[in-house]
């Protein structure tokens, strides 16, 4: 079933990243196997993944209906590409956190407080993966959806480097923009391409002066 938001986040209970990591419910999966924050399935969603040595963090849009166990096409082909490209796990965030099939229901103002909660959980995530994080940027020409998602997509290119995190991106990048290619339909061994983010950056920021 697809997730249309009951509503905006600010009208809901929100955890902190902090808070969330520490709350554990009584939702069966192995969590010896699965990073899953929070820990149940709710309106938003910080980190979805496999615990591992060598993980590839995979940077979406927003999530959908994805869990442990219950992975959606999105998230199987971003698993197959991790594996099929020599890492032992995924770690999948979002530039916003809020749950939605459909990027169109997204709230139309950003929740201040759940973006900076997200950037704390990616800090988390950029922790588990080493000296030099492997990021895969994997949002898609979604980005465009809501005008917020762009600073938010912004905010994580500045928190990678501070992690030293080396980025990646995956199929051919849109032509209109040059945006990372979404990880649905891609071959199941697509390997991964060195991405530096600042050209394309500065192509956003010269398409919006115009």
């Amino acid at each position: 079933m697809p997730h249309i938001p009951l509503s905006d986040t600010e009208s809901i209970p929100v955890l902190s990243f902090r808070e969330a990591m520490e709350t554990v419910s009584e939702t069966a999966y192995d969590r010896e196997k699965w990073l899953y924050v929070p820990d149940a399935y709710d309106e938003y969603r910080y980190i979805l993944g496999t615990r591992g040595n060598r993980p590839l963090i995979c940077i979406g849009i927003n999530p959908s209906t994805a869990r442990p166990d219950a992975l959606d096409n999105t998230l199987k082909s971003v698993e197959r590409i991790a594996l099929a490209n020599g890492y032992d796990s995924f770690l999948m965030m979002n530039v916003y956190a809020q749950r939605a099939t459909d990027p169109n229901h997204m709230e139309k103002a950003e929740n201040e407080f759940l973006h900076r909660e997200n950037l704390e959980a990616f800090r988390y995530v950029l922790s588990l993966a080493g000296d030099t994080p492997a990021v895969w940027a994997a949002w898609g020409t979604i980005v465009k959806a809501r005008p917020y998602l762009i600073d938010c997509m912004l905010d994580f290119v500045r928190i990678g480097e501070e992690h030293n995190a080396a980025w990646f991106t995956a199929g051919a990048r849109s032509k209109n923009g040059g945006h990372p290619h979404h990880p649905l339909y891609l071959r199941k061994d697509a390997s991964l391409d060195p991405f530096d983010p600042h050209p394309y950056i500065a192509g956003l920021r010269e398409n919006n002066r115009k």
